[in-house]
């Protein structure tokens, strides 16, 4: 898997999962754009690490449509192509239904969807389009176990990446006849700091079990098969969904 001349743009790229997939593309000869929200600290240690480049920050909102189309034309521009994007960017939310009011259930998933699903939408058009005319590319949207097996705290996670997984599905079934390709990796739980609290907490042993390896996904782990899903010879895989979640839970 050698990415060099590539040139990649990742959203929620300064931290855990998206810092790994960031360092495997870099670390592969690929021009990487890491982009972030908040955490600029993090951004900047993110892109020092780097190998090779010059990378690129791109700080933004990937719930306003308007920052997204900005961003992918930054990118554009900055490095005068675009070959693969991940939609890494996620939140989870808990919202248990008997305990939320109403008015808590309606921000959880208006907030949740925007993120997890309408953002990567909005990042998957104005890719795609640029690399519909610029002879193809590859898109590469990061999922979760959660869209299969349920998430009763936080449903509106569930339901956003199982919409992530049908859009990514449609899109690649529209996107093949102009060589662009989409696929997914849906992860079970992560060792990221997003999930340290549950990791660490009571429930840690618990969590950990649940896969016969006795331990939960490393990041980097995660990025290898985002980046098997963005490699040359993968096009035949186009639509699948890479389950990276240590036999924890299975599906046929």
């Amino acid at each position: 898997m050698n990415f060099t001349g590539k040139h990649v743009f990742v959203t929620g790229g300064s931290r855990g999962i998206g810092r790994a997939i960031s360092n495997a593309f870099a670390a592969r000869g690929a021009r990487v754009a890491i982009n972030y929200l908040a955490n600029g600290e993090a951004a900047e240690e993110t892109l020092a690490a780097l190998d090779g480049g010059p990378h690129l920050l791109v700080r933004g909102d990937i719930t306003d449509p308007e920052a997204v189309r900005r961003m992918i034309e930054t990118v554009t521009e900055s490095f005068g192509a675009l070959d693969i994007v991940v939609n890494n960017a996620g939140v989870y939310l808990y919202h248990r239904i008997e305990e939320v009011v109403y008015a808590d259930w309606q921000q959880a998933w208006q907030q949740v969807l925007a993120t997890n699903l309408l953002g990567p939408a909005n990042v998957t058009y104005c890719a795609a389009r640029y690399m519909i005319e610029h002879g193809g590319g590859r898109i590469v949207n990061v999922s979760s176990r959660g869209a299969f097996r349920g998430e009763p705290e936080g449903p509106a996670y569930g339901a956003s990446k199982a919409g992530l997984n049908a859009m990514s599905q449609s899109l690649a079934q529209r996107l093949a006849p102009h060589n662009v390709f989409v696929g997914v990796v849906a992860p079970g739980f992560v060792d990221t700091d997003m999930a340290a609290r549950m990791l660490d907490g009571p429930h840690g042993d618990e969590i950990r079990a649940q896969s016969p390896l006795g331990r939960v996904a490393k990041p980097e782990e995660v990025a290898y098969a985002v980046l098997f899903l963005a490699s040359e010879g993968s096009e035949f895989s186009t639509g699948t969904i890479i389950d990276v979640n240590g036999a924890s839970y299975l599906r046929s």
